[in-house]
């Protein structure tokens, strides 16, 4: 799914089941309480945090979701093309910093391993 076509799903489903978009703020409140969430997750899973007893069995994979379902909200309703945004951003990315990342030292320059635990992206 492109994000185009993800905007007009999320477009589609708020017609459907969601009556109409909530304010701008209100969505912009619900982003930061699902990124919220997410870090929740995050400092249990990753950090120093332990889980509590009865665990914290929430899925890291459903908060990113709702963090990109409010975030495509957020787009749709303040007329942004994300797709074009993203790959606007990812230029600039490049263009300024196509050597800053593989020349930092604290990062190991060009020596690290640059995909250590991580899953391969596919397209």
């Amino acid at each position: 799914m492109t994000i185009h076509e993800a905007q007009t799903k999320v477009d589609q489903w708020i017609k459907q089941f969601g009556v109409r978009y909530f304010g701008e703020l209100t969505n912009l409140a619900l982003l930061m309480e699902e990124t919220g969430e997410l870090a929740r997750i995050m400092a249990r899973n990753y950090g120093e945090q332990s889980l509590k007893p009865g665990g914290d069995d929430k899925n890291m994979a459903d908060e990113m979701a709702d963090i990109l379902f409010v975030l495509i909200c957020l787009a749709n309703q303040t007329g942004i093309d994300l797709e074009k945004a993203f790959e606007g951003n990812l230029l600039k990315k490049t263009s300024r910093d196509n050597r800053r990342h593989l020349e930092n030292p604290k990062l190991g320059g060009e020596k690290r391993g640059r995909d250590k635990g991580r899953l391969p992206l596919t397209t």
